[in-house]
């Protein structure tokens, strides 16, 4: 069955980078929108990135644009989330998720995704 994994979070320095990954089993990277969310531990789930391969689409929220860069490996099935500049508040546990809705300014929008990861923490010291 359908399987992605994150994988790269630990415990970074404010303004380090760190790039994430998640790997996917069963399905083709072409077919699917690749998001990204992050969650902190009593605050809700954000929407903070997307790559859509076939449509070669990408977005990117307000909250992490300028600091954070994805990308694809279809090659290995994987999609890679680079970020830079860290700060605080970018502390949660982040997801991989994968579903048929295109990427777009409208992505955030949507309520939920087909497949999910179990996550990777990613801790900021201050």
């Amino acid at each position: 069955q359908v399987q992605l994994e994150e994988s790269g979070g630990g415990l970074v320095q404010t303004g380090d980078s760190l790039t994430l990954s998640c790997a996917a089993s069963g399905i083709a990277l072409d077919a699917y929108t690749i998001g990204w969310y992050r969650q902190a531990p009593g605050k809700e789930r954000e929407a903070i990135s997307c790559f859509a391969a076939r449509e070669n689409t990408l977005y990117y929220a307000d909250s992490v644009k300028g600091r954070v860069s994805i990308s694809g490996d279809t090659a290995k099935n994987t999609v890679f989330l680079r970020m830079s500049g860290l700060k605080h508040e970018d502390t949660g546990k982040y997801y991989c998720a994968a579903d048929e809705r295109p990427c777009g300014n409208r992505w955030p929008l949507y309520s939920g995704a087909d497949y999910w990861g179990k996550g990777t923490l990613v801790t900021v010291s201050s």
